[in-house]
């Protein structure tokens, strides 16, 4: 998620689920081009299985990008057509381009070329005055027929025009309906569904009903325990470790992190949540926030965090 997660993120979150494919937040092709390809590009081997989500409306441009990305190796690369952020839309990528799905059949195919992973694409059920049912499997059959088999559907419209990014993920109502008849009609394409989601057991009915997968953001973010401890039973997988034992794990990697010159709070921003609705969550929180930024904060800060809540817990 765009100024939300990075690769610090998702080792946090790799802790916890062995199985589910986590998201780089996206990055712009021109930026990968252009850019400094090891700051864009580089994670740790930890997060595998991991996708690079591109933004891009250029199909040599996205073609280029993915070359360049080709010796990251990442497990999937995706093509974000859903974000509605006003920074995007002025670069004409993200949610925008569902107003173009030709174009977006050409991007993906140029990705496709140049690469042996899967190319995915991540989209809304529509934008701005677009009829969801008529518009959605148009853009559907559009992208399918340039090759990708496997798309990210979140399941509101996004208004570009009068509402802000995090209006768009409020305000438009959710159809899981559409999304789930969207799989009646394609059961040949892997389709995933996002939006509104907050809890496994709402992911598992919706897998019950008959969708290949479910994309949880920002839930996944504010209470990470409890959408990712547990996600990975619905591999068959019994892998939930205790949320202590997730901070135990991150430690050599917080080592690792210090010892080439980062700072705490760089990591531990992310663990914020980790122990929401639990007693003592209060107290984690604060020595976190107020400690780890420190000069010289290290793992005595999360160790005093740690013995914060289990204090109040006892």
């Amino acid at each position: 998620m765009m100024d939300w997660t990075d690769r610090h993120c998702r080792v946090f979150h790799r802790q916890m689920t062995r199985r589910a494919m986590l998201y780089t937040e996206m990055v712009t092709a021109p930026a990968i081009v252009h850019g400094p390809k090891p700051r864009l590009l580089d994670y740790s081997p930890q997060e595998h299985p991991v996708a690079l989500q591109l933004g891009g409306s250029d199909p040599a441009e996205l073609a280029q990008a993915v070359r360049i990305a080709g010796p990251w190796m990442h497990d999937e690369i995706n093509l974000n057509c859903g974000c509605p952020s006003d920074r995007v839309q002025s670069g004409c990528f993200g949610a925008v381009l569902m107003e173009s799905p030709a174009l977006v059949a050409d991007c993906v195919r140029a990705m496709i070329a140049e690469t042996d992973a899967p190319v995915t694409v991540k989209c809304r059920i529509g934008v701005d005055d677009q009829d969801p049912e008529t518009m959605l499997p148009a853009f559907i059959e559009t992208i399918a027929g340039a090759g990708v088999r496997h798309i990210i559907i979140h399941a509101r419209k996004a208004w570009l025009q009068g509402l802000s990014p995090k209006e768009n993920r409020e305000i438009p109502p959710l159809d899981h309906a559409l999304v789930l008849a969207m799989k009646q009609r394609f059961p040949e394409l892997t389709l995933s569904i996002n939006g509104g989601i907050t809890t496994l057991a709402q992911a598992k009915a919706l897998l019950d009903q008959g969708l290949d997968g479910v994309m949880i953001g920002r839930a996944a973010y504010h209470d990470p325990a409890a959408t990712l401890i547990g996600a990975d039973a619905l591999w068959g997988d019994a892998f939930a470790p205790d949320p202590i034992a997730v901070v135990d794990a991150m430690r050599p990697y917080i080592a690792d992190h210090l010892a080439n010159g980062g700072r705490l709070h760089q990591i531990t921003r992310h663990m914020l949540g980790l122990f929401t609705g639990k007693p003592g969550a209060r107290g984690w929180r604060r020595v976190l926030s107020e400690g780890a930024s420190r000069p010289g904060a290290g793992l005595n800060t999360l160790g005093s965090a740690l013995a914060e809540l289990q204090a109040t817990a006892a």
